[in-house]
């Protein structure tokens, strides 16, 4: 049995809100939290003392990347992830079963995780019948999934042993099961079938995972309530150590925060995922449903792009999505800090004209300090959610950032 448990702190009385610890073999996580992605045992544009300046408490690996470079063999024999990467903390790993998605029907249907997840809150692409596909990298069937790699197209398949055997060679301390996430655009037949999957090889990952390693079984059904019902009781009735919400999860907001809504109060007291969601709006609606984690790459994904997190006090809202544009032109000659309010090391040395510079030289130093700054402001969040809920004030503090 791992060494695992989950402590709940302090339950909201006005909502499902709670602060708790999770403890884990390498180390406690005080939740509600963020869990940095760090796809290729990196977070991109940080190394490891980076995340220990930013007070990370864990991270979260990418089995399937990990699994073609370098290979999960190759980091068992370096001594596992913690070593390879330098990290001594706790680290998720996720199945490979997004990748079922990401690389597949994703490509078909030209919808993501990210961006445009919901594809009917997306304004930034065309319709989704007007763009191009992609071809589809995956062939799934009952038995697993054959991956065509995205490097060299050499096949690789994945059930959920495999899945299993390479989140065992990282040595992660919390493990997915191995899952099939539809798209938003399957409908309600294909989405039965792959939840059916689901709930057969998380039985097998249970079967087949490393003892020493907390896993966390994942609910489906895509937005179908008697679905994600079945899948919920499912899940909820299996000895896993954690339970995981993965998508699809609709095609709105909406319809996500309805999903929670539907399956959260068939959970017991086990921590509960939410697998690839982090925006702000998204993380106080999901506290107050319940969920204690998260992992999304939209703070560091942003970041690169430009995008810098900034407060209420200094301007942000819900309309600008809690951030600026910092390629702008009126930055150029903008010598204040991205976010006068913000005490991280990037705001404290550096001006909005510098950053502006550098993103538009395209200057790789520009990556590590935006991804320093969000992620700061992340982490700074997750701890004024966590301290609401200690202090009974949690309602107050979703209306000051979210009004």
């Amino acid at each position: 049995m791992a060494e695992f448990e989950f402590e709940i702190i302090k339950q909201d009385k006005n909502s499902r809100a709670r602060a708790g610890a999770i403890h884990t073999r390498r180390g406690d996580i005080e939740t509600p939290y963020f869990v940095p992605v760090g796809t290729l045992a990196s977070v991109r544009g940080l190394d490891s003392s980076d995340l220990q300046m930013l007070g990370a408490q864990c991270a979260l690996i990418n089995t399937y990347y990990l699994h073609l470079k370098p290979g999960d063999e190759t980091i068992k024999k370096l001594g596992g992830t913690h070593k390879f990467m330098n990290f001594g903390l706790p680290l998720f790993s996720d199945s490979g079963g997004f990748q079922a998605f990401s690389l597949g029907l994703a490509r078909e249907h030209n919808i993501g995780k990210i961006g445009n997840f919901f594809p009917e809150e997306t304004v930034e692409v065309k319709p989704q019948q007007d763009l191009p596909r992609g071809e589809n990298l995956t062939k799934i069937t009952d038995k697993g999934v054959e991956f065509k790699s995205i490097y060299d197209g050499s096949r690789h398949f994945f059930d959920a042993k495999k899945s299993m055997e390479i989140q065992s060679n990282l040595d992660s301390d919390i493990i997915m099961a191995f899952d099939e996430c539809t798209s938003p655009l399957s409908d309600y037949d294909y989405t039965k079938i792959a939840m059916a999957r689901t709930h057969d090889w998380a039985k097998q990952s249970l079967e087949y995972h490393n003892k020493d390693q907390a896993i966390y079984g994942i609910i489906q059904g895509g937005y179908f309530k008697d679905l994600r019902d079945i899948s919920a009781k499912f899940i909820n009735d299996l000895p896993f150590d954690g339970i995981a919400i993965g998508g699809s999860l609709g095609k709105t907001k909406a319809d996500m925060h309805e999903i929670i809504d539907w399956v959260i109060p068939q959970l017991d007291g086990r921590p509960r995922h939410l697998l690839g969601i982090g925006e702000i709006d998204d993380i106080f609606e999901s506290v107050e449903q319940g969920i204690d984690t998260f992992d999304c790459v939209a703070a560091t994904r942003n970041a690169r792009r430009g995008c810098l997190f900034i407060l209420p006090e200094s301007g942000g809202s819900l309309a600008n999505k809690f951030r600026l544009n910092i390629s702008g032109a009126k930055y150029k000659n903008d010598g204040d800090p991205i976010d006068a309010n913000c005490h991280c090391p990037v705001c404290g040395n550096y001006s909005r004209a510098y950053l502006h510079h550098l993103h538009n030289a395209r200057e790789l130093s520009y990556f590590r300090l935006a991804t320093i700054h969000n992620l700061w402001f992340m982490l700074r969040l997750m701890e004024k959610i966590r301290e609401s809920i200690k202090n009974g004030r949690f309602a107050e503090l979703e209306k000051e950032w979210l009004g």
